[in-house]
């Protein structure tokens, strides 16, 4: 594993904490809250999964394969849930999440 990519790992990390966060946010605003619920909370789990993960790879620790591969998929349940909505939050938290899911999934490969 390359440093490039545990940065890359990282930097995906951490952009798809702040698309979640935001989107859980946003999803709270929205008018029918009762058909964000589960979006919400996909939300917010995904966005303490990676939030671990970043952390755990920045220190190197021993447990950051079997970490990446949660959040891996941790990140693909929010891609599915935040792609069926048609707001634009939902939608740059699902792609903020499939990134972070294959960079993820590259990492336990390596």
């Amino acid at each position: 594993m390359t440093e490039a990519m545990i940065r890359e790992c990282i930097d995906a990390c951490l952009a798809c904490v702040q698309s979640c966060e935001t989107c859980a946010t946003a999803c709270l605003a929205e008018p029918d809250i009762d058909m964000m619920r589960g979006c919400i909370r996909l939300d917010r789990d995904c966005a303490d999964v990676c939030a671990l993960t970043a952390r755990l790879v920045m220190r190197g620790s021993d447990l950051h394969a079997q970490a990446c591969a949660l959040c891996a998929e941790a990140c693909e349940a929010c891609a599915a849930e935040c792609g069926q909505h048609h707001h634009d939050h939902c939608q740059r938290c699902a792609e903020a999440c499939r990134r972070c899911a294959e960079t993820c999934r590259q990492m336990v490969a390596a």
